[in-house]
């Protein structure tokens, strides 16, 4: 079983075998239970945020409009 020493400031580092298992990256959130006479350690899934607006959610098979576009340049007389 892989072990770490403590730092100064509280701090271990992972084995980088068991972060890689884990799926553990920097950014990662993990959370501490204290079970009896030990830790366990259990990485938390990543928060996934509702997004604000629909927009640009849906493509279309179609072609942009041009911004300039006049309507009235289609209308045939």
């Amino acid at each position: 079983m892989p072990a770490a020493t403590v730092n100064e400031f509280g701090q271990v580092q992972i084995p980088e075998g068991l972060r890689k298992r884990l799926g553990i990256a920097q950014g990662s959130r993990v959370a501490f239970d204290l079970v009896d006479d030990h830790l366990e350690l259990r990485v938390e899934p990543p928060a996934t945020e509702a997004p604000a607006a629909g927009f640009g959610m849906l493509k279309s098979p179609r072609h942009a409009v041009p911004a300039d576009l006049d309507p009235a340049t289609l209308i045939q007389p």
